[in-house]
């Protein structure tokens, strides 16, 4: 072979060789945006699966057993533990709560006291499977026990009927039951209990019945500050009266005009004594809650313990009255 055959293989080999990455580059180049889409379709797809997975894990971190013969029984609580409170529904539509969490007649009140009627709606408060469904004629009466991804169990008790079965797994909101007096009750409520390793927590520490919402996105229980908080939540969130409560009270509704004088008198003296808060929005200021609220910026500073430049945060509760 001549000298120049040589030199053309030699030159047509390497220029082959040069050419061979940068065609790859090319491919790579052309392929990175469909890669970057598909993770994002894939990122979509896998990541309701991912949190349920994660939820899933928090609860059973939590609970050594499933047993669906006691409804409630304390083990060691964590030093703290954060409670997710996202896709919530409240369990009752009712805003008006009967009795507190705490010491009452004596005794130990474990949950909350929400008045409502015979027949009335009561909801899960968040998905989770049903772990009891049972009927204690001193106690609880008809009474159903969840077990919640987030890690809470909730009670409900004194209602008149079941809607669900031990076992099945519920979404937030879906009914579970119905209002009723059954057990040891002494008039038509909902019973309503939270608790963390069986050991009961106060709800409003979490749920704000008069406003129909709960009081963060995560509610972070810690073992040594518990009880203080609670006695706050209580005054911030508790009770707002004993008994006499029509529908319209109930659902938060104008209070009809053909009520008794007396009747009408008792609720205004009642309002006109109570304590008031506004929870704070997205995008206000102390400007805009003063105007709302139809208070002055001053009035809400000083029944906040509050400078007139200070920043509100979203979720936080503000007295105006």
């Amino acid at each position: 072979m001549s000298l120049n055959k040589i030199s053309f293989v030699c030159i047509v080999a390497l220029l082959t060789i040069i050419s061979v990455p940068a065609c790859a580059q090319d491919l790579l180049a052309k392929q990175a945006p469909v890669d970057r889409r598909m993770k994002m379709v894939d990122t979509l797809a896998l990541r309701p699966a991912m949190e349920n997975e994660e939820a899933r894990l928090t609860a059973n971190a939590l609970y050594d057993d499933w047993n669906n013969t006691y409804a409630h029984r304390a083990t060691e609580l964590p030093d703290s533990f954060r409670i997710n409170l996202k896709h919530f529904c409240m369990p009752t539509e009712s805003r008006v709560v009967t009795s507190n969490f705490g010491a009452r007649w004596g005794r130990a009140h474990k949950g909350i006291d929400i008045k409502v009627y015979i027949g009335d709606t009561i909801r899960a408060a968040f998905s989770g499977k049903v772990r009891m469904v049972k009927y204690e004629a001193a106690g609880y009466g008809k009474y159903v026990v969840i077990r919640h991804q987030n890690g809470l169990e909730t009670i409900y008790g004194h209602m008149s009927d079941w809607l669900v079965k031990e076992n099945e797994v519920v979404k937030a909101g879906q009914p579970i039951g119905l209002g009723g007096n059954t057990g040891r009750s002494t008039g038509s409520h909902l019973h309503f209990e939270t608790r963390l390793c069986g050991v009961a927590l106060n709800p409003a520490l979490m749920f704000d019945f008069r406003n129909q919402d709960v009081v963060d996105d995560y509610y972070m229980f810690r073992k040594n500050k518990y009880e203080q908080e609670s006695v706050v939540a209580n005054q911030l969130r508790g009770k707002i009266g004993n008994g006499g409560y029509v529908a319209s009270d109930v659902r938060g509704e104008t209070i009809p005009g053909k009520r008794n004088a007396e009747a009408k008198n008792k609720n205004e003296e009642s309002k006109n004594a109570e304590i008031r808060y506004h929870k704070v929005a997205v995008g206000e200021t102390l400007y805009s809650i003063a105007k709302r609220r139809k208070v002055t910026v001053d009035e809400l500073c000083r029944m906040n313990h509050l400078t007139r430049d200070i920043k509100v945060r979203p979720g936080q509760l503000l007295r105006y009255s």
